[in-house]
């Protein structure tokens, strides 16, 4: 037979047998656009803009509807109520984690973000009791951001109030934090070993050593060396980065509307003065500067799908039944950006969070953390952090943008499955 002949049915045999097994494989999956052979949905994704194409998709499917990456389904979640009753209602169904074949081969699923099973609970619930311990110990949490706040203002001092470009100093805050939890130390801005961070993970082998002492003999420990460097990674990518990054998203947006700053500024001069750090005890006496961080949250939208969660099992879900193992994609953006809950969602509005009488108004669809059993687990950190490092930076300098207020971009550079800030340079006046 001709080799051609050959070739073209055994491409045709292998569409067959993948339209059958794509469809074979929905069963009671929610519904989707109709994939292709082999190729699923990707070649109709916008991976510039993933959301616009969720939210299209929603609009003809409903709030749980399928795609296919390949010949996989994936089940996407859009909306509160839906990623409500998934992560929080059947949060034990729906907290597996997505194994991704570049995350299997640098973490070896430790640690606790991309791990599963008994790894993932029992080094999740280590490093929550971790945390905790360092924050009722003789320095707590909050004394070593206070800290870190104080040599923040003072390293923006050194700017002398020239234009400068804040990413690196904003990000050393949040990661000289970690630091003193981990290392029992903060590093100056400009200390070598700080620079080159990231060959300095064996320095934390003291401080966890005895754990690993107590549970040596135990041949279902996942207290492991790999284990522990892979968690201790997985608080600086996830501790340091994202604060950075919402640090620098809320100067810019700070700068864009010089009237919230200076609204802020006369609350922390009401409250705190200019004599004294800010305490988190502050908050609950500043509404305003409260509902001013979680607007930048609500607003940039950091992280607008997170890490996809698989079903631990078969998961009776709504009218549907997803298999176990399939990949569950929430959509946290159709949460922080709902129309109903913030009106304009696409406007940066401190009001959003604020009562008629001006007082803070919580929301159950602030979720810039996820929700459920897979929520961060330094979402408390990171809160204090941000209110902490933006009340001290405010209290002590006036925000000047280098170019006038209506050029200045707050569309993020990247879309997708991630936000950045566009560069900018400011200079920090002193008050």
């Amino acid at each position: 037979m001709d080799p051609t002949v050959v070739l073209v049915l055994c491409l045709f045999c292998l569409l067959l047998f993948s339209l059958w097994k794509q469809s074979h494989g929905r069963g009671n999956l929610p519904p989707g656009p109709t994939p292709l052979p082999i190729l699923g949905n990707i070649l109709q994704i916008d991976f510039k803009d993933i959301n616009k194409y969720l939210t299209e998709l929603s609009e003809v499917y409903g709030p749980v509807f399928t795609v296919y990456l390949g010949m996989k389904p994936t089940v996407v979640l859009y909306g509160y109520e839906a990623v409500k009753e998934a992560l929080i209602d059947l949060g034990e169904e729906f907290s597996g984690r997505k194994d991704l074949p570049i995350n299997d081969k640098v973490n070896k699923g430790l640690g606790i973000i991309f791990s599963n099973g008994k790894t993932w609970k029992d080094t999740r619930r280590f490093a929550l009791m971790t945390l905790r311990n360092f924050g009722m110990g003789k320095r707590s949490i909050e004394e070593r951001v206070q800290e870190e706040a104080r040599c923040l203002v003072e390293e923006l001092r050194k700017t002398n109030a020239s234009l400068c470009d804040p990413t690196f100093i904003l990000g050393a805050a949040p990661c000289n934090v970690i630091c003193s939890v981990i290392f029992q130390s903060r590093f100056d801005y400009k200390d070598q070993q700080f620079l080159n961070l990231m060959g300095k993970f064996n320095e934390n082998f003291r401080l966890i050593n005895s754990k690993i002492v107590q549970e040596k003999h135990n041949p279902q420990s996942e207290f492991t060396i790999d284990n522990l460097l892979v968690t201790v990674f997985d608080l600086f990518a996830a501790g340091t980065e994202t604060t950075s990054t919402t640090l620098r998203y809320g100067l810019l947006l700070l700068l864009k509307h010089p009237e919230v700053a200076a609204k802020v500024q006369e609350e922390i001069e009401r409250v705190i003065g200019r004599h004294r750090s800010p305490c988190m005890q502050d908050r609950s006496r500043m509404p305003y500067m409260d509902a001013v961080v979680h607007e930048i949250q609500r607003y940039i939208d950091l992280i607008p799908i997170i890490v996809p969660h698989t079903t631990t099992c078969d998961v009776k879900f709504r009218n549907y039944l997803i298999p176990k193992g399939t990949p569950i994609v929430p959509s946290l953006s159709s949460v922080l950006h709902d129309k109903k809950e913030f009106p304009n969602p696409e406007e940066f509005d401190p009001g959003h969070f604020l009562d008629k009488s001006g007082n803070f108004k919580r929301s159950d669809y602030f979720m810039p953390f996820s929700t459920g059993k897979r929520v961060c687990v330094g979402e408390g950190l990171a809160r204090m952090e941000l209110f902490l490092f933006l009340t001290s930076i405010l209290q002590n300098f006036t925000l000047k943008p280098h170019v006038d207020v209506k050029e200045i971009d707050t569309s993020p550079l990247v879309s997708g499955l991630g936000r950045v800030p566009r560069f900018y340079k400011l200079s920090f006046i002193p008050v």
